[in-house]
């Protein structure tokens, strides 16, 4: 409240002319029509109070998902039918290379893609796998595969090892490192993530049976790369892959959170291996 002083005299009522009543009412007019915009822009709804659509969104693909699971994501962001995506995937051009055999798997970009009420499928999926063409095309990458011995696609198949074992980005250089010198020392891979890619699960534990599993995933059984990727690798495992750590390693395993330990020793590998089975199981009684 602000309080009047005693001798305040009275004031002159001013009255505004008719063209000061006309400007007014303009005035007046112009603020309502503001109001009215700021409240359809903050409620979404047009004049008939009906939702109105948001004009785009995004759909984001985390590194190492496999491709079952990036279609999903598809139907889920799309609103489609469960396997639509997939249906789509079996129709479309990707322009995949030829050792890929049409499947589509490592090449589906992990990234954030733009979405809206007229995408569908298929050209998500081109854009997808556009985004890998032009990553996996880059300079580096081709230049590294040869360095390596390997093809850009095996290079993929790697990365896409290296990012479903690696622990922590700082161990990706020699997850990758420990693939290379197995493969120079014609030792099978015994990659437990290859096992779970052919078992569509995502587990730390793998027993003694299913490393006999009868799969051309099966790392444990057949020696070299498994036929395809098995995930859509990101850029770090893509480097790891390019430029793998120097290093002896043959053997690897994560002990626990942040402490996965490298060692060229198959004794000291056991060793580490006991380590983990102790860490697992006191976990699976607290």
């Amino acid at each position: 409240m602000v309080n009047e002083s005693p001798d305040a005299r009275p004031r002159r009522r001013l009255r505004p002319t008719r063209r000061g009543k006309v400007v007014l009412a303009a005035v007046a007019l112009l603020v309502a029509s503001a109001a009215v915009l700021i409240l359809l822009s903050l409620t979404g709804s047009d004049e008939g109070g009906h939702e109105k659509e948001s004009p785009h969104s995004t759909l984001m693909i985390p590194e190492g998902r496999r491709a079952s699971q990036v279609y999903e994501a598809v139907d889920r962001a799309l609103d489609l039918k469960p396997g639509s995506t997939r249906k789509a995937a079996t129709t479309v051009d990707l322009a995949l290379p030829a050792q890929a055999e049409g499947n589509p798997e490592g090449y589906l970009f992990p990234a954030t893609y733009p979405i809206d009420a007229a995408t569908e499928p298929a050209g998500l999926l081109r854009y997808m796998a556009d985004t890998a063409r032009k990553h996996f095309g880059a300079d580096h990458v081709t230049a590294g595969a040869q360095r390596n011995n390997v093809s850009v696609y095996d290079t993929i198949t790697i990365a896409s090892i290296v990012q479903a074992e690696a622990d922590t980005a700082s161990d990706m250089g020699k997850v990758a490192r420990v693939v290379y010198n197995r493969l120079l020392k014609d030792m099978p891979l015994q990659m437990d993530s290859t096992i779970n890619y052919a078992l569509k699960r995502s587990t730390l534990d793998t027993t003694t049976a299913e490393t006999q599993l009868d799969s051309p995933y099966n790392s444990y059984r057949i020696k070299g790369l498994p036929p395809t990727p098995i995930g859509n690798p990101g850029e770090e495992a893509l480097r790891a892959a390019v430029s793998p750590a120097p290093g002896p390693w043959l053997y690897f395993v994560t002990v626990g959170p942040g402490d996965t330990r490298f060692t060229d020793s198959y004794d000291e590998q056991q060793k580490n291996v006991q380590e983990f089975n102790r860490n697992r199981a006191s976990a699976t009684t607290n």
